[in-house]
């Protein structure tokens, strides 16, 4: 039932937002999501369980952000796009996400804070199944995983790899492995801009952001100077068009 398991994992979510994972009950859940709490049981398996869908969802959710800032610079047909200016939307689509959604920033960084669930990395034996007793819901194992949660080294691999699958119908194919050395360097120092944000001198220079500006933006701004610095360096970019 995907709508009873969407709405189980956003109660949870909203639960979150307003105490420690460890304080969450099950029956609050799904009392919050109006279904009987052996329909979250039957879903989910067990609280570990309702833990690893949860971070996993948010964890998908961040990377088709992800994939959509990509998209949104994409060049017309026959033209050339700002491959840089489209890496650094997911860049910035990444600070914000680590911000708001502290699921996100523990997925990214690895560090799970006391008020979080820290769901095992790989699932655990299934728990047997035990009988129905009266007031308390017979539980199951957890339906199967697939595989194991991921950590901050796959989340940089799956942002480099969609960087490069976005990019690379507008690159010149002796050029690709420029392109994923460039996309790369900027997975991984967007990952060192959520783990140690920019220090607001980290954004000066010609045009810098007046220092009055909010420290979010500064922090953009940062990240922006750096990815674009890492396609510089490695990756001078598509011929423009007509040329090549």
């Amino acid at each position: 039932m995907p709508a009873a398991r969407e709405s189980l994992l956003d109660a949870a979510y909203t639960a979150l937002t307003k105490r420690a994972w460890t304080a969450i009950r099950m029956v609050d859940v799904a009392a919050a999501a109006g279904v009987s709490r052996q329909t979250l049981y039957n879903e989910f398996g067990s609280k570990e369980g309702l833990a690893r869908a949860l971070v996993r969802r948010e964890t998908e959710n961040y990377l088709a952000g992800v994939a959509r800032a990509l998209s949104r610079g994409a060049s017309a047909a026959g033209s050339r796009g700002d491959a840089a200016g489209r890496v650094v939307a997911a860049a910035a689509w990444t600070l914000r996400t680590a911000r708001a959604n502290p699921l996100v920033r523990a997925v990214l960084t690895g560090c799970w804070s006391d008020r979080l669930p820290t769901p095992s990395r790989a699932p655990a034996d299934p728990a047997p199944v035990r009988a129905d007793r009266p007031g308390i819901p017979g539980q199951r194992a957890a339906p199967p995983v697939e595989g194991p949660l991921p950590g901050p080294a796959e989340i940089v691999g799956r942002f480099c790899d969609q960087a490069v699958a976005a990019l690379e119908p507008d690159w010149p194919a002796e050029e690709l492995p420029a392109l994923g050395t460039a996309c790369e360097t900027a997975a991984r120092l967007t990952l060192a801009c959520v783990v140690a944000p920019p220090a607001p001198g980290a954004a000066q220079g010609p045009g810098r952001i007046p220092a009055q500006h909010p420290r979010r933006e500064l922090e953009t701004e940062a990240v922006s100077r750096l990815v674009r610095g890492a396609f510089a360096r490695t990756a001078a970019g598509p011929p423009p068009a007509g040329q090549g």
